[in-house]
């Protein structure tokens, strides 16, 4: 009898098995080996087949909807790393080999002490929504809930039709990829639905409504996830990285159920998803878990929706520069020079590092604020940047808020679990630091270790992360910016601006398409290689020597600094190798910009 092909969708689980069942049918079978061709499988069907937009997106909304063991995308930060977890990766039930690979329960014999049993191991990282995570990056939450609204009727039908069909009659079933599917003595519910052919339609119509009981205490604005990887390098996987997991979902209510299936006694084996987990599973077991078939690492340009993807051609890219640059003259109240230094704080980042110095930051303190024009023109900037960049933060720099706040994550050695701090930020973000509203008081030792974090970041791109025992220091890439009245003594950026509007109620309406644009252009453009070839080496070096012989206060830290400016700017035009046209600008704006300094 031919059966439906499985839907790599909606039963993931069942490919999972036909394919390793077809495997372990062949000659020369290795139980050793991890993957029998199964990731190859939904490679091509997601990526090769340009089946990926069909795969719902986990997030707090759409949790409700989306069913248990189903394939799913997930974005997030890893925020922690849990460690590892043993299970039963292949076991022999008989003379048939069988798999408990991507499921958080085994389903193995737990009276059987096969010598070909194969125990394998996985990692578990606790993700969450990257921090400062701006909406636009993401599609629309009714947009999305749809999406996973029309899959739920389908797949409906499907297992009507399953149910009628005899599936314990079935001899095989062959899917239209050719694998060869044997029915298990006991069934598992692979595809979401409970095994007994007494389940009625309603019940089952019953089970499609809504995960709403499943997911209590979730936290529809902050979706966390246990992700299990498997067969991957560590190196692959770094704390704070962000990716984009395609897996199987999985929920507590499942783990319940199928543990109340078995009849036999514990082996150890069967309670894999406690192993290894902080010992308060209460908060844990609270948590969805996602295991992962895909994982692939995210950067700015990934974030980009509707955006146009093409070559960063010069002659576009000097367009679209223009354009933005007046945008962002508008919003700092037409001083054009801090839109200059603006622009250029904003394609920094760190491209490499030569023993403590982090190459390619540009911290940025615009100063001469009060109060009351950094609540207008900060909020002003504050906004248009949450519209430009991906991942943004606010941080208003008060004496309360230096004593009490946890800016480095430390380790609870308790829970097992490292506790998030403000500073655990994924690559590319950017923080806004409001040093107006810091008055004269007592930095306690909270305090005087949250200013030292502070400095550290603005000077070295690193965070400490305190493991109680002893710190370890983390490399970031962060983009900072300070609003003062006078030049910052907690924070020494790179660059020191006074600002100077010469206009307040200035504004412009803004396109959807003009921001699409400029998150292309911000993304695309900073990431572009650079280079200096040896005739403009030769211009740079005798300009830098004649500055420092009129100026002997000018040392490495101001060469640094140019250097670093001639890059962004030669990049902000599109431009991979510094012009001498290019470099003559960031000479006459540092000339500029120390004009407003006497």
């Amino acid at each position: 009898m031919v059966g439906l092909p499985y839907d790599l969708v909606a039963n993931p689980l069942g490919a999972v098995r036909s394919t390793f069942e077809k495997a372990a049918a062949s000659s020369g079978f290795d139980p050793n080996g991890k993957d029998w061709g199964v990731l190859d499988l939904f490679r091509h069907f997601l990526f090769d087949q340009g089946r990926l937009s069909q795969v719902p997106i986990l997030n707090g909304e759409t949790i409700r909807w989306i069913q248990p063991k189903t394939l799913v995308r997930f974005r997030a930060m890893v925020q922690d790393m849990l460690g590892n977890e043993f299970y039963v990766g292949a076991y022999q039930d008989g003379s048939v080999w069988r798999t408990n690979k991507f499921r958080d329960v085994s389903q193995f014999p737990l009276g059987d002490s096969s010598p070909h049993t194969q125990v394998w191991e996985r990692r578990l990282l606790y993700c969450v929504p990257v921090p400062g995570q701006n909406s636009w990056t993401e599609p629309s939450s009714e947009s999305v809930v749809n999406q996973c609204k029309d899959f739920i009727p389908q797949q409906r039908e499907k297992r009507r039709r399953m149910d009628d069909e005899a599936i314990d009659d079935m001899n095989m079933l062959v899917s239209d990829n050719g694998f060869q599917v044997s029915p298990s003595v006991k069934k598992v519910k692979e595809d979401g639905c409970p095994s007994t052919s007494s389940q009625t339609q309603d019940s089952l119509s019953e089970g499609y409504c809504s995960n709403t009981s499943m997911v209590t205490g979730i936290d529809k604005d902050f979706l966390s996830c246990l992700v299990k990887i498997y067969d991957s390098p560590e190196s692959d996987l770094k704390l704070n990285d962000v990716f984009e997991f395609i897996g199987i979902l999985t929920l507590d209510s499942e783990l319940n159920e199928d543990k109340d299936d078995h009849d036999e006694p514990d082996n150890g084996f069967c309670d894999d998803v406690m192993v290894h987990l902080p010992p308060n599973k209460g908060f844990m077991l609270q948590v969805p878990r996602l295991h992962c078939l895909i994982h692939r690492k995210l950067a700015a340009p990934d974030f980009l929706r509707g955006s146009p993807m093409m070559e960063p051609k010069p002659h576009f890219v000097r367009e679209m520069r223009e354009v933005l640059l007046r945008h962002l003259t508008v919003v700092l109240g037409n001083d054009g020079i801090a839109a200059h230094f603006m622009l250029l704080h904003l394609l920094s980042r760190v491209h490499t590092r030569v023993d403590t110095v982090a190459v390619g930051k540009l911290s940025l303190n615009l100063t001469c604020f009060s109060k009351e024009s950094a609540a207008l023109f900060g909020s002003r900037l504050s906004l248009a940047l949450k519209t430009l960049l991906p991942f943004t933060h606010c941080i208003p720099l008060t004496l309360e808020y230096l004593n009490s706040v946890s800016l480095a994550p430390k380790k609870d050695y308790e829970t097992n679990r490292l506790k998030t701090g403000v500073l655990q930020l994924a690559e590319g973000s950017h923080i806004i630091i409001d040093e107006t509203q810091l008055e004269a008081g007592t930095l306690n030792s909270v305090g005087m270790e949250n200013a030292r974090l502070l400095r550290n970041l603005m000077e070295l791109q690193r965070v400490e992360y305190d493991f109680k025992y002893y710190k370890m220091e983390m490399a970031a890439d962060v983009q900072l910016l300070i609003f003062s009245e006078a030049k910052s003594n907690i924070l020494p950026a790179d660059i020191v601006m006074p600002f100077q509007p010469s206009s307040v109620g200035s504004s412009e309406v803004v396109t959807a398409e003009a921001l699409e644009a400029w998150r292309w252009y911000l993304a695309t453009v900073k990431s572009l290689p650079h280079s200096i070839e040896s005739e403009m080496q030769k211009v740079v070096e005798n300009d830098l020597v004649a500055a420092r012989q009129a100026d002997r206060s000018i040392g490495s830290h101001d060469f640094n600094r140019w250097l670093t400016m001639g890059r962004l700017m030669s990049l902000s035009f599109g431009e991979t190798c510094l012009s001498l046209e290019h470099w003559q600008m960031v000479k006459e704006l540092e000339r500029l910009r120390r004009e407003r300094l006497k």
